[in-house]
This record gives C-alpha cells, sequence and structure tokens, in this order.
C-alpha cells in the first residue's frame, strides 16, 4: 500500500471529492463544497516528495520535474481511482486529487433535465458542456455517454487527460485515448478519430484554435462531438469560442459554428440545503431557428432572451433554475444567491 493510501482512505470515509496537498500545509479535503484538514501533520518537502514520486511513473515525474505541471490517472486497487494533478508552487511541491467515481452515474440518479437523453440522441453537431473545476463536468459527460452505450450501437471514442470515466462497451464500442500517453495532444488524437470511423468523439478540453477547428471540422463530416469548457454561460461558451481565432477567421467560424451547435449547459455545484451533498444547477441553450443568426451575427447578449422565450422546448436559465431548486427546497437561498446572476431575485426568500 502506497503511503497516500491512508489519506485517500480518509477522504473516501468521509464522502470527500478532492484531496489537497501543498509542501508547508496540513493535508486538506473538500468536503461538500467546504475545505477541511485531513490531519494535523505539517507535509514537509522529503514527505510530500517521497509520497508523490511513489503513485507517479518514472517517465511523468521526469516531464514533471522538467515542466512544473502533470496530469494523469491513479488507482488505488479495485477502491478507487483519481484523476491526479502535479503542480509547483511559491513553497514547493503541490498536488490535487479529485475521486472519480467507480459507478458511473445515470442521467436519472442525477436528475438531470429531459433534453440531456435528446444530447444522446444526435446523429451529429457539436454539444458543450461548461463550467468552472469541479462542477461536474465529466460527470454529466459520463451519463449521456452511458444513455448512448446503452441505447444505440456506435462507435465512440473519447479523448482526455487524463481518462477519467472508463465505459465498458455495452451497445456502442467505446475507446478511451489518453493525452500524453495514447496521443501527443487533443488535436492529434483528433485527427486519428476522423479517421477511424467514428460517430461519436469526446474531446475532454476544447482548449485551442487547432482542437476547435478539428472538432468543427468532425462535425461538418456528419460525427457527433461532445466537448467542455471552463466557462460559465452559454454566450461566454461561443464568445471563447469564437474569441480563439484571429480576426480574419472569426467570420467564417461563426458561420460554422452557428450550424454546427446543437446545445450548450452551462453547469455549477451547489451546496444541499441539509449540507450532505451537492446538487448541479444547470443553464442549457440548446438549437432552434433563432440561434443560428445570433451567433453568426455576434450578438450574444441577445441570448438569455432567446432562453426565457424557449422554456417550452426545455432552455433555461442560472437563475430560474437556481429559483427552482430553492422552491423545492433543494439548496438554500443564500446558496443560490452566491451562484446566482440577478442576486435581488433570491433575497427575499428569508436566508440572508
Amino acid at each position: 500500500m502506497a503511503q497516500i493510501d491512508t489519506l485517500f482512505k480518509k477522504m473516501l470515509d468521509a464522502g470527500a471529492s478532492d484531496l489537497h496537498l501543498e509542501q508547508g500545509q496540513f493535508p486538506k479535503m473538500r468536503l461538500h463544497g467546504e475545505i477541511v484538514n485531513v490531519s494535523k501533520v505539517v507535509l514537509d518537502e522529503n514527505s510530500l516528495r517521497d509520497m508523490l514520486i511513489e503513485i507517479t511513473p518514472q517517465k511523468l515525474w521526469q516531464k514533471y520535474t522538467k515542466v512544473g505541471d502533470l496530469d494523469f490517472a491513479y488507482e488505488m486497487g479495485k477502491e478507487a481511482r483519481f484523476r491526479v494533478n502535479l503542480f509547483r508552487h511559491f513553497d514547493g511541491f503541490g498536488a490535487i486529487f479529485r475521486i472519480i467515481p467507480t459507478e458511473i452515474l445515470t442521467l436519472e440518479k442525477l436528475k438531470t433535465p429531459a433534453v440531456f437523453q435528446n444530447f444522446g440522441k444526435l446523429r451529429a453537431g457539436l454539444v458543450l458542456i461548461t463550467g468552472p473545476t469541479g462542477s461536474g463536468k465529466s460527470t454529466t459527460l459520463a451519463a449521456i455517454l452511458d444513455f448512448i452505450n446503452k441505447n444505440f450501437a456506435k462507435k465512440v471514442i473519447t479523448i482526455e487527460e487524463p481518462v477519467e470515466f472508463v465505459h465498458k462497451s455495452k451497445q456502442c464500442v467505446i475507446k478511451h485515448r489518453e493525452v500524453g500517453e495514447d496521443t501527443k495532444s487533443f488535436a492529434s488524437g483528433l485527427r486519428g478519430a476522423l479517421k477511424s470511423d467514428v460517430d461519436i468523439i469526446l474531446v475532454g478540453e476544447m482548449r485551442d484554435q487547432e482542437t476547435i477547428e478539428l472538432a468543427l471540422t468532425a462535425v461538418e463530416m456528419g460525427i457527433l462531438v461532445f466537448g467542455t469548457l471552463h466557462t460559465s454561460s452559454a454566450a461566454k461558451t461561443i464568445d471563447r469560442i469564437i474569441d480563439v481565432f484571429p480576426p480574419k477567421q472569426k467570420s467564417q467560424i461563426r458561420t460554422i459554428l452557428a450550424n454546427a451547435l446543437k446545445g450548450v449547459v452551462a453547469q455549477q455545484l451547489l451546496r444541499t440545503a441539509d449540507g450532505k451533498g451537492r446538487c448541479a444547477a444547470h443553464e442549457i441553450l440548446l438549437s432552434n431557428s433563432g440561434l443560428p443568426g445570433i451567433i453568426r451575427s455576434g450578438e450574444s447578449v441577445k441570448l438569455n432572451s432567446l432562453i426565457q422565450m424557449n422554456t417550452k422546448i426545455g432552455m433555461q436559465t442560472m437563475d430560474e433554475c437556481l429559483f427552482k431548486l430553492v422552491s423545492e427546497g433543494r439548496v438554500t437561498s443564500v446558496e443560490a444567491h452566491l451562484k446566482a446572476i440577478d442576486k435581488n431575485r433570491f433575497e427575499v426568500a428569508g436566508d440572508l
């Protein structure tokens, strides 16, 4: 058993989502959204380095010492799997471990809106799941992919850094490719996928121009592409994609994106009212007759109105979702107020 497994066991027993290790600090974990100490033993340079070296493949450790950043996955036997980020900071070594649940939760168990199933029924197009780090994007995508795997016979390729949820082929043929191990980059993984008679591609992160261009090319070829971005709303997501490109290409990309985009889900996690867990809130933008014109014209400010006018087909603003969660008693208005855009709407609920 690795030294660090003792900390992992404490984390798992508590039901925490992340373990934070930093040189000169107590080990900490994120429990239902809050950071709490795991132990009161300060991590010095030698103990933390030894702990990290023990679980990091030698080739990857050499890369980390040169670059100062590293992502990979670690398995603690059959008990748990973790997404690992090693980094350097002012005081020395640091690491964050996020638990990857061994059970892939279904859309029903996650209590996601019904329209999420429709994403899995698409034949082609671009669907983006967005939100800050730790907002549950990977969990939502895994549930959508699980729905596809159970209901359709498709070939699916995921390109991730690292691979998180491992799907066993059911009706689908699913191949996982890890950036840094199986392919050099997201872009190179996408180029390879385009040549492999694939129906669906999951891109772990659409972070640069080349990756976004290849994803849009895949859609034009009739492929369904799922991707993630670290944006907080549908409008910011569309603007982020366009802003990656130089001015002379923006008009062309707007036209391509207008035809390709089938949905954007901006997601946040909130602490539940009982303090024992977290639940997701979603802003949902779906493709309809009005969306392409807004994208082509660059008038992202109109997206909120478009969403509000199309709630009957499953669209919803973040504030509307938050209000519903408060009304159902799933979260407090204090918690909703922290995440809301129009904060005044939640100040009348009496919790502030």
